[in-house]
C-alpha cells in the first residue's frame, strides 16, 4: 500500500527558543523531523547557577555552552536570532536578520523575563537576574561597593537587599551570606562586618512551595549565617539605595537583587498568539488555541495542572514538555490522537550554604549535609558540557577546601 505524502516526509519544525524546553524538544526531534532551532544568544545559559555567578563562586564561562556544540552531529540546524513577526496562513516565521523560515510546525520556548509587578523603581534600581551580563553586573556591583568599604575603612555600612523568598532569592541570600563570611572577612575583616544582608518575602513564610518545617528550618540557616530574613514584607517601592515596603517603612540597600518572580518573555506578543496574563494560551495538549500548528512549552506556555492552576515556571516543567511536544508533533504529523499534557512534579530543593539545603519529593524530606550534597550532584548532572561539569567541580571543589572565591572579579566594564 502507498504511503501518503504527509506520512512519507519529515515534517519541517522550527522551535523558538533554546532554553530547557527548547533544545530539549530539537533532540528529541532530530531524527524524525526537519528541525530549525532559533535563538537570540549562540549560547544556552544554565540559570539555576547564575547566582553562583553573581556571588563568585563560579566562573561565568562554566554556566553557559555553545548551543551548535550541544547539537552537533545531531542534524538540527542552528540560526541566531530573535522572530520579528510570523505569518500563519503561510506557516513562516521571519527573523531580525531577514531570514523567514517555513514550517509544518512552530514550537514556542521563548522562556521568561524579570517581572517588576508594576512596583515603581524596580527597573532603575533593581538588578534582576535571567542571564549572564546581570549576573556579572550584580558581582560588580557588590564587590565594588565592597572596595569601597575598604578605602573607608570607617563605619559606612554596605546593605544588600535580595527580594522574593522562593529558591533563587533563598539562594542569592545564602551566597551572599557565605562570600561575606568567608573570601570577603579574609580580604578584610573590618569591611566585611559592615555588610548586611536582607531577604525579603511578602508571603508568611519563605520557600513557600515546600513544607512549613522545611521553610522554617531554611530560614533557620539563613539567620545563622547573618541574613536579616523579612517576611510579610511587600515592597512598594525601589528607590536609589533604599527600598519602601508597605508599612512605609524604608531598608537601607545599596545593591538590590530582584528575585521575586517572572512573567513570560514580551517577546512573544510579536507573534500574534494569544496570551493568558503574559503567556501563550494553550489547551491540554500544549496546542496554542485556534492555531493548531503552533506549539508552547516551558515558562512562556500557560499550561495548568488539574486545579487549573498555571504550571510553575521551572525547568522540569520545561524539559518534560519538550520531550512531550516532539511525541505530538510526530502524532500529529500522522494523523493520530494527540495526548493531553500531565506533569510529573520530582520535587523541589534548594540550597542555602554549605551543608544546608532542602529537598522535598512527595512525602520524602531532607535537609542538611544529605541535601547539600544531593542538590551539588543534580545540578551537576544537568549541566551541559563536560568542560562546564570539569570546570564547576574543579570552582566547588576548591571553594570548600579553601573556604576562598576566586571569581571576584569586577568585570562589567571591560
Amino acid at each position: 500500500m502507498a504511503t501518503s505524502t504527509l506520512n512519507s516526509t519529515k515534517p519541517r519544525v522550527v522551535i523558538l527558543g533554546a532554553g530547557f524546553g527548547g533544545l530539549t524538544a530539537a533532540r528529541a526531534l532530530a531524527k524524525d523531523a526537519d528541525v530549525t532551532l532559533v535563538d537570540r544568544h549562540n549560547f544556552q545559559t544554565f540559570l539555576p547557577l547564575l547566582y553562583q555567578v553573581s556571588t563568585a563562586g563560579l566562573a561565568a564561562d562554566h554556566v553557559v555552552h555553545p548551543i551548535r556544540g550541544a547539537l552537533r552531529n545531531s542534524g538540527v540546524k542552528f540560526r541566531m536570532g530573535s522572530p520579528i513577526s510570523v505569518d500563519h496562513k503561510n506557516k513562516s516565521v521571519k527573523l531580525d536578520s531577514s531570514e523567514v523560515l517555513e514550517f509544518d510546525h512552530l514550537v514556542v520556548a521563548l522562556g521568561s523575563a524579570t517581572s517588576d509587578f508594576g512596583i515603581p523603581g524596580v527597573a532603575e534600581h533593581a538588578l534582576g537576574m535571567k542571564s549572564v551580563n546581570e549576573a556579572i553586573t550584580i558581582r560588580a556591583s557588590v564587590m565594588r561597593r565592597f572596595e569601597d568599604l575598604c578605602r573607608f575603612e570607617d563605619d559606612t555600612r554596605l546593605s544588600i537587599a535580595v527580594v522574593g523568598g522562593g529558591p533563587t532569592g533563598v539562594e542569592m541570600a545564602g551566597a551572599l551570606a557565605e562570600l561575606k563570611r568567608g573570601p570577603l572577612k579574609n580580604d578584610m575583616a573590618h569591611a566585611a562586618s559592615h555588610i548586611d544582608i536582607y531577604l525579603i518575602e511578602a508571603g508568611p513564610r519563605i520557600l513557600p512551595m515546600f513544607s512549613e518545617k522545611l521553610s522554617a528550618r531554611a530560614e533557620s540557616d539563613l539567620r545563622k549565617l547573618g541574613v536579616s530574613v523579612r517576611t510579610n514584607t511587600a515592597v512598594r517601592e525601589v528607590q536609589s539605595r533604599k527600598i519602601i515596603v508597605k508599612d512605609g517603612d524604608a531598608i537601607p540597600a545599596e545593591v538590590t537583587v530582584w528575585a521575586a518572580g517572572v512573567k513570560g518573555e514580551p517577546a512573544a506578543l510579536e507573534l500574534n498568539l494569544p496570551i493568558v496574563g503574559s503567556r501563550i494560551d494553550v489547551d491540554e495538549t500544549l496546542r496554542v488555541n485556534h492555531y493548531p500548528h503552533v506549539w508552547a512549552i516551558g515558562d512562556i506556555a500557560g499550561a495548568r495542572d488539574a486545579a487549573g492552576r498555571f504550571l510553575p515556571m521551572v525547568a522540569p516543567v520545561a524539559m518534560q514538555q519538550g520531550r512531550f511536544v516532539a511525541k505530538q508533533i510526530l502524532r500529529a504529523h500522522r494523523g493520530q490522537t494527540l495526548s493531553p499534557f500531565k506533569y510529573l512534579d520530582k520535587g523541589s530543593m534548594a540550597t542555602i550554604g554549605r551543608h544546608k539545603a532542602v529537598v522535598e519529593v512527595r512525602k520524602f524530606r531532607m535537609a542538611g549535609a544529605p541535601a547539600w550534597f544531593a542538590w551539588l550532584w543534580l545540578h551537576l548532572f544537568y549541566l551541559l558540557g563536560g568542560r562546564n561539569k570539569v570546570g564547576t567541580m574543579a570552582d566547588w571543589t576548591w571553594n570548600y577546601l579553601t573556604f576562598d572565591r576566586g571569581n571576584r572579579h569586577i568585570m562589567d566594564s571591560l
